[in-house]
């Protein structure tokens, strides 16, 4: 989870990909959806690339010069259910005046999407009391900074 959250776990990383998810693929754009500080975004674009998550691709508008989107991986597809947890998640206990601003929906029958965990064997809707971690070995944690005091 530690090299996850060294990837994903920033504030505007998130946005980043939910935005993605959204088909919003260019800088410009983002930064309008998103409103950060271009700096900042183009930081964790940069992260995102780095990692593997998003691609960097060009394309040239007609008379235009060469300029890049960014087009999830294999990898940020993968990402997809922890946005519908956090967005659900998020709908539930910290609720927006009004309602939530926009809902996931199965192209296929039009219902509401949500996050479910199951287990191999397909029993779900699980929740963390139907879990149990099982340690596998040790796993090298990224290095954290020190302390000031």
């Amino acid at each position: 989870m530690a090299h996850a959250l060294a990837v994903l776990g920033e504030r505007w990383t998130i946005l980043v990909l939910r935005e993605a998810f959204y088909g919003i693929r260019r800088f410009d754009e983002m930064q309008r959806a998103i409103g950060c500080a271009r700096n900042v975004l183009a930081d964790r674009l940069a992260t995102l690339v780095e990692h593997g998550v998003l691609a960097r691709v060009g394309y040239r508008d007609e008379g235009q010069r060469e300029r890049f989107e960014y087009r999830l991986t294999p990898m940020g597809f993968e990402a997809f259910p922890v946005i519908v947890a956090l967005m659900q998640w998020g709908d539930r206990w910290l609720p927006a005046p009004g309602g939530p601003p926009i809902e996931v929906v199965h192209r296929g029958c039009g219902a509401k999407v949500h996050a479910e965990l199951r287990c191999e064997q397909a029993h779900g809707a699980l929740t963390a009391r139907d879990t149990e971690p099982r340690p596998l070995g040790k796993v090298a944690a990224p290095k954290r900074k020190a302390a000031r005091s």
